[in-house]
């Protein structure tokens, strides 16, 4: 799917796609990532939440993941975040979702 285009995604922070489950592309300097968007320890967003290098950490309660393995690097979280593919052609942005993932019609 087209989630943006380069100029789109904001600096140290993520940007919440319209899918279902909800996910974020995030852009750091060794890359762009995608994952699923919601903390696995409470429900708050992992868009709004802070980036350092490769990390994003959850606002609510501090969990942080790794962005390109989804892995927990810090409690209270324990389990996983999902990530996938990303490729960036001519400045636009694709994720490759699972089929079972819902993509939402976005406004113009």
């Amino acid at each position: 799917m087209r989630a943006c285009t380069l100029a789109e995604l904001p600096e140290d922070e993520g940007l919440r796609l319209s899918t279902v489950p909800v996910t974020s592309v995030f852009a750091t300097e060794s890359g762009i990532f995608c994952i699923d968007d919601t903390c696995t320890h409470d429900t708050s967003s992992l868009a709004d939440g802070w980036i350092e290098g490769c990390v994003v950490e959850c606002v609510l309660h501090m969990a942080r993941f790794d962005l390109r393995t989804g892995d927990v690097v810090s409690p209270p979280a324990r389990r996983p975040v999902s990530t996938h593919p990303v490729a960036c052609v001519d400045g636009v942005v694709l994720v490759a979702l699972p089929a079972a993932y819902l993509v939402k019609e976005q406004s113009p």
